[in-house]
């Protein structure tokens, strides 16, 4: 059974956010809650939290999963960015949008695309995911939390609560969220690309 942590959207608890932090460190999933959507999360060192997030989304091993970045200067520790990319990402975060680069060698490569060498990264403008990844020290290894069948992901906490109860450590409830997951927009080759449009607005690119 998850432990249910109910964090003020606009001033979280600081002992609430520190309690799903220890979780992350310990090995846990956790279900957090972003300016897009749901997302499931763990840390970078977490290679059983890779395969639950697989196993719970249905997903092979090319799944391109998701580093949530406290700032852009943590974001550039894992990622590769040119000046003109650099530009882009800046003007446009924090915001919905995940952006696929190649990655550094600061990811460990279970967790990059097998082929590409890339990784998603992005920067929530979401107060409690903001609180997570500050208080973690490092960037929640994370995914969509879309099941497999469903359109949308869950809204809410306790939605959460009543499908993945068992199979997570923690599910923050911060209030209702959005349906949309972000816009990913590949900036890995010379074209840019837009890969899924989400809550993102993708014609800024």
């Amino acid at each position: 059974m998850a432990r249910y942590l109910d964090i003020h959207p606009d001033d979280p608890q600081e002992r609430l956010i520190d309690q799903a932090v220890r979780t992350l460190r310990e090995g846990g999933l956790i279900a957090y809650p972003t300016d897009s959507c749901y997302a499931l999360g763990c840390t970078l060192g977490n290679p059983e939290g890779l395969e639950r997030i697989r196993r719970i989304r249905q997903v092979g091993k090319d799944h391109d999963f998701t580093l949530v970045c406290a700032d852009f200067a943590q974001l550039s520790q894992f990622v590769i960015v040119s000046n003109p990319v650099f530009r882009l990402v800046k003007n446009a975060t924090p915001g919905p949008y995940t952006f696929i680069l190649p990655a550094t060698r600061e990811v460990p490569r279970r967790m990059a695309h097998p082929r590409k060498h890339t990784v998603g990264v992005r920067i929530p403008d979401h107060k409690v995911a903001q609180a997570l990844v500050h208080a973690l020290g490092e960037p929640i290894v994370s995914s969509t939390l879309l099941l497999p069948g469903e359109e949308t992901p869950p809204t809410e906490g306790w939605i959460v609560q009543d499908l993945l109860d068992a199979q997570l450590d923690a599910i923050i409830d911060a209030g209702e969220v959005g349906t949309e997951p972000t816009t990913v927009v590949d900036l890995s080759h010379s074209e840019v690309e837009i890969r899924r449009e989400g809550a993102g607005d993708p014609s800024r690119f």
